[in-house]
């Protein structure tokens, strides 16, 4: 069991998501960086869609009353474990009646604790995932707040950690070559052009040539953009098409929208263009104010990350249990 001491709005309970929904109305929610959430779950050895606690508006606290293996992976979100700062990215045993603090990150946006045995609440429609929008998953449907108290399941290998812990390369770091670092502070996202693309003409290069601001009118449901408006050349009345996360659409007042994990799940503006999967999660670190640009991407390139991507995440696999395995043999 843990305890919920201190939280702000909009921290919530997510996993992977609920894919398969959306035919109803029902959007997949899921974590805003999903690759922090598989590595945490690798690192305390839970499956990798197991639901872990999202922490975007800091400071928060939790307080552990049965030993537990955890990580917190995602921003980095300088963890403390009663005062002692700890390293993100690194699964810890906690102790009975020990406190784990997470203070305002010094860059990224959102930080997520997983826990061994993961988090004992309900499967609703196949997943943990919070649906706010919804009011139904996760912890009531609702932000996570002080004094609730969650259950955590039972963790067979919580004999199976080292005392200094189990840590890895983040993903920034390992797969440098594969993610560009941001210029200028100016964060580069690999898109496709989308079905209406061409509908834009000239302000269609503008859309790839100019530098977009995260407005203050984001959330999970969708990061708004502000920077010079870009129109069609003429204009149309579109029925309403299914849209998932990395959509990028454009409302009549010019300032593209791309639809992040809550995502809509139909909608009539026109697309211009699609952010590719494995640069989501980088989208979903970037805080209100970041400045960003698109980079015109390719099918090959889009698959060429989601292979590199893999096989980070198979080598965190493979040397987390390695490491469990010798000191099974040691014990």
């Amino acid at each position: 069991m843990i305890e919920i001491i201190e939280s702000g709005p909009f921290n919530t309970v997510q996993d992977l998501g609920r894919p398969g929904y959306r035919d109803i109305g029902v959007s997949a929610s899921g974590a805003m960086d999903p690759l922090a959430v598989r590595i945490g779950n690798i690192l305390v050895g839970n499956d990798e869609s197991a639901a872990a606690i999202e922490v975007q508006t800091f400071p928060f606290s939790l307080r552990f009353e049965r030993r537990v293996v955890f990580a917190v992976t995602g921003a980095d979100g300088n963890p403390h474990l009663n005062g002692s700062e700890l390293l993100s990215w690194c699964a810890y045993l906690a102790e009975p009646g020990q406190v784990l603090e997470l203070k305002q990150p010094p860059r990224l946006a959102r930080s997520y604790i997983s826990l061994g045995g993961g988090l004992d609440i309900p499967v609703v429609m196949g997943s943990q995932s919070t649906s706010l929008r919804g009011g139904f998953g996760g912890n009531a449907g609702r932000p996570l707040a002080k004094g609730d108290r969650i259950a955590v399941g039972e963790d067979a290998e919580i004999a199976m950690l080292p005392a200094s812990g189990i840590a890895v390369v983040e993903p920034a770091v390992a797969l440098r070559d594969v993610f560009p670092a941001a210029v200028d502070g100016t964060l580069p996202i690999r898109a496709l052009p989308a079905g209406e693309h061409d509908l834009f003409a000239g302000d269609g290069e503008a859309f790839w040539s100019q530098t977009w601001r995260i407005s203050s009118r984001s959330d999970r449901t969708g990061y708004r953009l502000s920077g010079e408006p870009i129109t069609p050349t003429a204009s149309i009345e579109m029925r309403s098409h299914g849209v998932v996360p990395g959509v990028i659409q454009v409302p009549p007042g010019g300032e593209p929208i791309v639809q992040m994990s809550d995502a809509n799940t139909a909608g009539g503006y026109p697309k211009i263009a699609g952010v590719i999967e494995c640069d989501l999660w980088r989208l979903g670190q970037a805080r209100i104010g970041a400045r960003l640009n698109f980079v015109r991407s390719t099918h090959a390139e889009a698959r060429r990350v989601e292979q590199a991507v893999a096989g980070y995440v198979e080598d965190v696999r493979q040397t987390s249990r390695m490491v469990k395995r010798a000191l099974k043999a040691m014990a």
